[in-house]
């Protein structure tokens, strides 16, 4: 766990939407903490603290220090409201964590060796990330900030999938325990190809459409006599 994330919070009492607004009136986050067999707190942070914070990948998925007055505790970020137009955050929920309880996230994936792999480098392929994260399961001790996939031997045409992963010690996939359908390729190399799309008849029959209706505006009286009625006023 990194000084980085460290979040100062205060307690708060007031509950309900009004009191959501005010404090974001006021700059400020509101949030939840739960978990470890203890009752949910509700708390403010400072939202330009905490944007700032967001600029950090690790913080996602890392353990955070949330300090009110004398006291701290052990958790992790478990979700995240952002303003839907705005660079705002709304709300935040935190799970207290302990030592010897497992825990489930969220992990990014980074991959390495791309300009190297004999897919790209020899077969002129393009590397496409079907998946950026995976969820993990570990005690606390073992949460890694992200997951290195190693693509430098990728073939032309080739893929990896989740059973490919190489999983730090204590680090397991909860889906590949629901079987072999589970198991979602996350990258893959292959040659991009541009598909040209045929318009032609599409445009033919829009064409036709276009004549049938001029032809059927001429074969009709009342259009007729209508027009020469405006042109007689």
């Amino acid at each position: 766990m990194s000084d980085d994330f460290d979040l100062i919070a205060e307690l708060r009492e007031d509950q309900g939407k009004g009191a959501s607004r005010r404090l974001r009136r006021e700059k400020k986050v509101p949030a939840i903490i739960y978990g470890a067999g203890r009752p949910p707190r509700s708390l403010a942070f400072d939202h330009n603290k905490v944007l700032l914070k967001l600029e950090n990948e690790s913080f996602y998925s890392s353990i955070l220090n949330i300090k009110v007055g004398n006291k701290s505790q052990d958790a992790i970020l478990k979700d995240l409201q952002r303003h839907p137009a705005k660079n705002k955050i709304m709300h935040m929920d935190f799970q207290r964590i302990v030592a010897d309880e497992v825990i489930r996230m969220n992990v990014p994936l980074h991959f390495i060796g791309e300009d190297v792999a004999p897919g790209v480098k020899e077969g002129g392929g393009s590397v496409s990330k079907l998946m950026t994260d995976v969820e993990i399961v570990c005690l606390p001790r073992n949460l890694p900030e992200f997951i290195d996939v190693d693509v430098s031997k990728l073939e032309l045409d080739a893929m990896l999938s989740m059973s490919d992963i190489e999983l730090p010690e204590g680090v397991e996939i909860p889906a590949l325990a629901q079987g072999p359908e589970a198991n979602r390729p996350i990258v893959s190399i292959h040659i991009i190809k541009e598909v040209v799309i045929e318009e032609e008849e599409e445009l033919e029959a829009a064409a036709d459409l276009v004549e049938g209706a001029e032809e059927g505006e001429a074969a009709d009286p009342s259009a007729e006599g209508s027009t020469e009625e405006s042109d007689g006023e």
